[in-house]
């Protein structure tokens, strides 16, 4: 399903002071690598890829890693590999969880390194990067075929550089994740915060999630209905054509929909507090969690086509 989702204004307190650190790290570190693998979020291949990076790094071989693509859209997803191939960007669809197109991404590696390799007589060093919670570490341990980077479904996870050695002697650095100074585009901000790439604890969880439910609503409200078991006779949402008034006379404020929805979830999942009223704090956490693990469905929230050379 297709249609256009309300607007919903945050203001994210996005920028701490540890990404700044961040890319003095990459800085340092780029003269002991041979290539910059950038991992990407497959569900958002625009907002997660971090302009940043490619200017820092401009002058290096780098290549494109869309990760979690079990939770993407697979036809959005090839799309946006030749997205970024018509820029100029090979990208490789991986599943760091499942292994699917590790060993690709190790022979594309290979092949790109071949010249600084043989003249350096040693195995590919290679860094990773990519925004917080990418997918990178969960890569790593499947190169690496071990537990050699943590993982977790929250961005901040790796907090300083990590050499670590894979099975085929490639050497790589794992970076903690990055963002940049400014969004452009608001929606840039806001299909981060949805995929988890900013941390919850600064922002305002309640309303976020209800923005992700305006959207789920308007464009996948097949795959959010049927996992919340809702339908439309249990959405208690007013006609917003209609006008309404109190006794008085008075016009009334009409429910939102998205918060109509989210109560439903509630009322759905049992979430529930004294006098049968919603709890919005549950379902707010128990809905982003969910999106962001992929049990609402497989989606992807941009499409190749919207998108030009800027990100603004």
């Amino acid at each position: 399903m297709s249609g256009r989702h309300e607007e919903t204004k945050m203001n994210i307190n996005w920028y701490p002071g540890h990404m700044k650190k961040t890319r003095e790290l990459i800085e340092n570190n780029l003269k002991a690598v041979d290539i910059v693998v950038e991992v990407i979020d497959a569900r958002i291949p625009f907002s997660g890829a971090n302009p940043m990076i490619e200017e820092i790094t401009a002058g290096k071989a780098r290549h494109v890693v869309l990760s979690k693509t079990d939770m993407a859209d697979p036809d959005a997803t090839a799309r946006w590999i030749e997205y970024f191939r018509n820029r100029g960007a090979e990208a490789t669809p991986v599943n760091g969880l499942t292994g699917h197109g590790v060993e690709e991404l190790l022979k594309e590696v290979k092949e790109k390194t071949r010249d600084v390799r043989e003249a350096k007589k040693r195995p590919a060093r290679m860094m990773i990067a990519g925004v917080p919670n990418s997918g990178k570490s969960s890569l790593i341990n499947r190169m690496a075929g071990r537990k050699g980077a943590r993982v977790g479904d929250r961005p901040g996870v790796t907090t300083g550089k990590q050499w670590i050695k894979i099975s085929n002697g490639m050497e790589l650095l794992d970076t903690p994740g990055i963002l940049w100074p400014k969004f452009e585009d608001p929606k840039t901000g806001l299909h981060l915060a949805f995929c988890g790439s900013i941390k919850d604890e600064i922002m305002d969880t309640e309303t976020l999630a209800l923005g992700l439910i305006r959207y789920l609503d308007a464009e996948h409200r097949e795959e959010l209905f049927l996992r919340y078991s809702l339908s439309e006779d249990k959405i208690d949402d007013e006609d917003p054509e209609e006008e309404i008034f109190d006794s008085d006379g008075h016009p009334v404020e009409k429910k939102d929909r998205g918060l109509a929805v989210m109560e439903a979830i509630a009322v759905s999942r049992g979430f529930l507090m004294s006098g049968a009223r919603p709890d919005i704090k549950r379902t707010a956490v128990t809905v982003l969690d969910e999106f962001r693990s992929g049990k609402i469905g497989r989606m992807t929230l941009e499409e190749p086509e919207l998108y030009g050379d800027d990100r603004g």
